[in-house]
């Protein structure tokens, strides 16, 4: 909720309290969690310097894709409804597509269509794709869909 309300432009520490309503304890130390993280930076604000102000750092703002994929996976699990406002494209107003998973080439993938690879098998086998076959076949995979194994992530 924090970020969210940080990607909504909240910076300060009263409007995040009014605006997610959590006790100010529990507040201030998930902003200093943060912080700490390097997902908000805390900083004296321009205008008065004697109120600090949080922002989203590059780290930060590099979680707004999965943020927007839960918001619409809650919207299309949960609720059955787009959520009011609707995330819409700055530039022509027009609402955001899906989030997807997409391949090298752009197109989108699925469950089925992905699977763990050891990263010493992409390197071994970088070359093929520079003047080799391109056949990847004979690389170990694992299907990402295996489950009751331990996760690969």
């Amino acid at each position: 909720m924090i970020l969210r309300a940080s990607f909504n432009g909240i910076r300060h520490f009263e409007d995040f309290l009014s605006e997610i309503g959590i006790a100010r304890n529990i507040l201030a130390n998930r902003l200093t969690r943060l912080v700490e993280a390097g997902i908000l930076s805390r900083r004296p604000c321009d205008h008065d310097r004697r109120k600090v102000e949080y922002r989203l750092t590059e780290k930060g703002a590099a979680l707004l894709p999965a943020i927007v994929a839960i918001r619409q996976w809650g919207e299309k699990w949960e609720t059955g409804v787009p959520s009011n406002p609707i995330l819409a494209d700055a530039q022509n107003r027009k609402p955001i597509s899906q989030i997807t998973i997409r391949a090298h080439d752009d197109r989108i993938l699925g469950l089925d269509d992905l699977c763990w690879i050891d990263e010493a098998e992409l390197r071994n086998h970088s070359g093929s794709e520079n003047g080799g076959s391109g056949d990847h076949g004979d690389m170990v995979v694992r299907p990402l869909k295996e489950l009751g194994e331990p996760s690969a992530a």
